[in-house]
């Protein structure tokens, strides 16, 4: 954080779109202020191009009369039914609200709006950090208004809200994560008392729509180290109303003196160590979910104690419906995912023993273009305390990915996929769609895929008729 005095405050903020506005609210009698997190980025130098201008009097007549100032170079878009205006200018965009103070009904986020004070605007805002506002007046041009410490906050690096947390909460219950997602984004604290509100009002995030706790989620994922915010939303009780399935990996077990990891640290963990490699949304999203059916799939065994067997198949299920509550897209982005979390065991199966051509060969197979992202998760996913063994399963890794580098230089479409359809299958012995025809069809490919036969019609055709009529024999036909 970086402190300056109103007078370099003044000459940071000499820039046309600033004397513009003041020119034009001082030419309507008005107060105007730039406020919020244009002004918090300032302190913590951060790049920020988007401009909230809060007004003491009517935002919409500012930008309509800053609009005919700057004429064709400007555009204008009004929104009366929230009272707010937006100007582009250069690349800029300047949104203009008017001062205003809030009431909220209790089954609502939607405030009944009056005309209010700056102070009144600044009561209404998240946090401290959000609720500092420079004077743009001329006679102002400059001066910090900051009356809840949100400097000091900064300097302490806390998030804490203006007033009183469960008032702030309970009135819009998005705050919460947009408490979490701004100690997440800036590695700051959240004051203990603004925790302790989290925790009372979390059930309150019932009534906020999926689509806006998605887009929450989004910007802690994309954040340099999401799993802070992972970790703040389990603590404060907001992870297991959201996504329960990621909330109940948190637990140890232990029967016969044997306990199984916690599954939660693991994931947050993993998900740390894909974040080093990789900013995709969606991977960061596979790694966030790659053993939610840990739970499900939990088992105690006398010889081989605790158990997941098929957790990436059964959490590979459970991904689409966690998708659709969080209204998360469910086109090609959701099926990636979904691929991820059913393939995640399939590297680490293959590096636990010897690495063979066939084995790999059907991995690329199964995971396609994703491999690369694939094998990105199973690296990360290998979190043993044990370091001779994380070693060993690393440098089998080095292997695998050599080898699907050899097999990726080859036509492996023309290599792996049997040239025999299962059209051609049922044309040839007269079947119609039916579970032997998918017999025979993996049957050919397992061939094709362990190179028992060449990828050829005639050699294909020939395997076939072997198997169905063995498969005949077999049935008593």
């Amino acid at each position: 954080m970086k402190e300056y005095t109103d007078a370099e405050l003044a000459q940071l903020l000499d820039k046309e779109i600033f004397h513009l506005i003041s020119e034009v609210a001082d030419g309507m009698g008005v107060e105007c202020y730039v406020i919020g997190g244009y002004v918090r980025d300032i302190f913590l130098e951060r790049p920020s191009s988007d401009i909230d201008v809060v007004v003491v009097g009517s935002g919409i007549e500012v930008a309509q009369r800053l609009k005919e100032k700057l004429g064709k170079r400007a555009n204008i878009s009004i929104f009366r039914n929230f009272g707010t205006a937006q100007v582009k200018y250069r690349g800029q965009e300047v949104e203009f609200v008017g001062a205003r103070r809030e009431s909220y009904h209790h089954d609502s986020r939607k405030p009944v709006v009056e005309d209010g004070t700056l102070e009144d605007d600044q009561n209404r805002r998240d946090f401290t950090i959000n609720a500092l506002a420079i004077c743009l007046n001329r006679e102002r041009f400059g001066e910090l208004v900051d009356p809840f410490d949100g400097l000091g906050d900064m300097y302490y690096r806390i998030i804490r809200t203006p007033l009183d947390p469960d008032i702030t909460f309970s009135d819009d219950p998005l705050r919460m994560l947009r408490c979490v997602r701004f100690a997440t984004q800036l590695n700051f604290d959240i004051d203990p008392d603004t925790f302790d509100a989290l925790r009372r009002n979390a059930e309150r995030i019932r009534i906020i729509s999926g689509e806006r706790i998605a887009q929450e989620f989004n910007k802690i994922l994309l954040s340099k180290h999401p799993s802070i915010g992972f970790d703040y939303l389990q603590r404060c009780g907001l992870l297991e109303l959201i996504i329960p399935e990621l909330s109940q990996l948190d637990v140890v077990e232990t029967r016969n003196g044997r306990a199984h990891k916690n599954n939660f640290h693991h994931t947050l963990e993993v998900l740390e160590n894909v974040c080093k490699n990789s900013d995709n949304l969606w991977l960061r999203w596979a790694a966030l979910l790659h053993d939610i059916g840990k739970p499900k799939s939990k088992r105690w065994d006398p010889l081989l104690g605790w158990t997941f067997h098929n957790h990436n198949y059964i959490g590979a299920k459970m991904v689409p419906e966690l998708f659709k509550r969080l209204k998360l897209p469910l086109d090609m982005k959701m099926k990636y995912v979904q691929k991820l979390v059913d393939l995640h065991m399939r590297p680490i199966v293959i590096a636990d023993e010897e690495v063979t051509d066939s084995a790999v060969r059907r991995l690329l197979n199964d995971a396609g273009e994703d491999i690369d992202d694939l094998m990105t998760l199973c690296e990360a996913d290998i979190t043993s305390k044990n370091q001779e063994k994380k070693q060993r399963f690393l440098d089998n890794f080095v292997t695998v990915r050599e080898k699907l580098v050899e097999l990726k230089d080859k036509d492996y479409k023309r290599l792996f996929q049997p040239c025999v359809s299962g059209d051609d299958i049922m044309e040839m012995f007269g079947l119609k769609p039916s579970q032997q025809v998918g017999v025979l069809k993996q049957y050919i490919k397992d061939a094709v895929l362990d190179q028992r036969v060449e990828n050829e019609p005639e050699a294909l055709k020939k395997m076939l008729v072997e198997k169905y009529e063995q498969m005949k024999e077999e049935q008593g036909l």
